[in-house]
């Protein structure tokens, strides 16, 4: 389990989110400003998200994006994830097709400028669980894997439902629920009330 630091003072914490099946390292030094890139993945990369994400098959997964350099030795992302996943029905266990094209985007801090953005923040934007918030660079490096796995997890439609496809339950004879020989409770009060 990942690990993460809350401050000096305080124990590391464990980190609830897995790693990520994906790690694209680029070195801040190396980037290319607005060059397009294209990110290419393993088959074992993209058999471990299809077993992650409990997908019947995945025929495409592809990353295009460029990075450009900001002041104060920052790096922004902008991207476009595109895949063809089957999922699998969770009415009927049908086979359903989802076609993704996910824009991404993301800005890259040093820890030191993270840690200075977020002392000007009040306190209800520091505790929004929503809120956007810069990736670190680490050693002169960003991994944009963990940026391209969560993106492609949080579109997929978590229930996935087949068109057409619904839960018709009628009860059987002998399953309808028996009539309460109780008196309501609020009829009790009812009459307490005249």
């Amino acid at each position: 389990m990942a690990k993460r630091k809350t401050d000096r003072n305080q124990p590391e914490i464990p980190s609830e989110e897995p790693p990520s099946p994906l790690k694209r390292v680029i070195a801040v030094d190396s980037i290319r400003d607005g060059l397009e890139e294209t990110a290419s993945f393993t088959p074992a990369e993209l058999e471990e998200i299809k077993t992650l994400q409990d997908l019947q098959s995945l025929d495409r997964f592809g990353f295009v994006y460029t990075l450009n350099r900001v002041s104060g030795g920052g790096v922004t992302l902008k991207g476009k994830l595109t895949a063809d996943a089957t999922q699998t029905c969770v009415v009927s266990l049908d086979p359903v097709p989802a076609s993704l094209e996910i824009p991404v985007e993301a800005d890259y801090l040093p820890q030191s400028a993270i840690e200075r953005w977020q002392a000007e923040l009040d306190e209800e934007t520091l505790s929004d669980p929503l809120a956007e918030w810069p990736e670190p660079i680490q050693g002169g490096k960003i991994d944009i894997g963990p940026l391209i796995y969560e993106s492609f997890a949080t579109a997929l439609d978590p229930y996935p439902r087949k068109e057409g496809a619904n839960l018709d339950w009628e009860p059987e004879q002998g399953d309808e629920p028996e009539e309460s020989a109780k008196e309501n409770p609020f009829s009790i009060l009812e009459r307490l009330k005249r």
